[in-house]
């Protein structure tokens, strides 16, 4: 009998990613979360590290751990931060911060992944990207310049990696009533989904509606796209 799918979840501590993880679980996945913090639940067939996402070694022995697991089959790359402030107010170190954990996290994630996933010929991997990308929200620059890189990084791996049986693709959930938007203000918030084409928040059932379509075996010709929630 063949053993239930392994699924890694970047960022699984809250918000999205920990509905995804329960999600997962739910569905017979045998799920690995991480995040920079603890937990305070706990779910069966689910195991939580503590890592920067973008700390090498770190990663490295995450993957190794999953190894002996015998296959992984998901990756869902949600974890990320966001800063909304005018580019001129922006400190290098917050731009720094930013780009270790939305591109070189998500390329780690990638990169590993990819190197487990190819000896069974098959994957499926789904990058978070942001409507702040086509939208080029003002305030957000380091963050919409950070998404975009999710973007291409998306589009380059995709074929790099479509001859080895892996996919991916990229995800924009769009507003979600997560930990990232509520420092918006209620008129910042409207002006955002004013610009969408269904201007309302997403829900985590949506999101993960999308992310069951990309990483459903009959997917497997789907590859190097960015959907984009609420239409932007």
């Amino acid at each position: 009998m063949e053993s239930q799918p392994v699924t890694v979840i970047t960022g699984a501590r809250k918000g999205i990613g920990r509905f995804l993880a329960n999600h997962y679980v739910e569905q017979g996945h045998t799920v690995i979360g991480c995040s920079r913090g603890d937990i305070d639940w706990s779910l069966e067939n689910y195991e939580h590290v503590q890592l920067d996402v973008a700390e090498e070694d770190s990663v490295r022995e995450l993957f190794r751990r999953i190894r002996s697991l015998g296959r992984l089959d998901h990756l869902i790359n949600n974890a990320g931060i966001a800063l909304l402030n005018h580019s001129m107010l922006t400190p290098g170190n917050s731009v720094s911060r930013i780009l270790d954990t939305n591109v070189l996290g998500g390329f780690l994630f990638c990169r590993e992944a990819a190197r487990l996933m190819q000896r069974r010929r098959f994957g499926r991997i789904v990058n978070f990207t942001s409507a702040a990308v086509p939208l080029k929200l003002e305030g957000e620059a380091a963050y919409a310049a950070s998404k975009a890189a999710v973007v291409s990084l998306t589009e380059v791996l995709a074929r790099e990696l479509g001859s080895l049986g892996i996919t991916v693709n990229a995800i924009a959930p769009g507003l979600v009533s997560t930990d990232l938007i509520r420092g918006l203000s209620e008129e910042k918030l409207e002006q955002v989904l004013a610009r969408h084409a269904i201007p309302r928040l997403a829900t985590l059932e949506e999101v993960a509606g999308v992310i069951d379509f990309l990483i459903a075996p009959e997917s497997g010709i789907v590859t190097g796209q960015a959907i984009y929630l609420g239409g932007p």
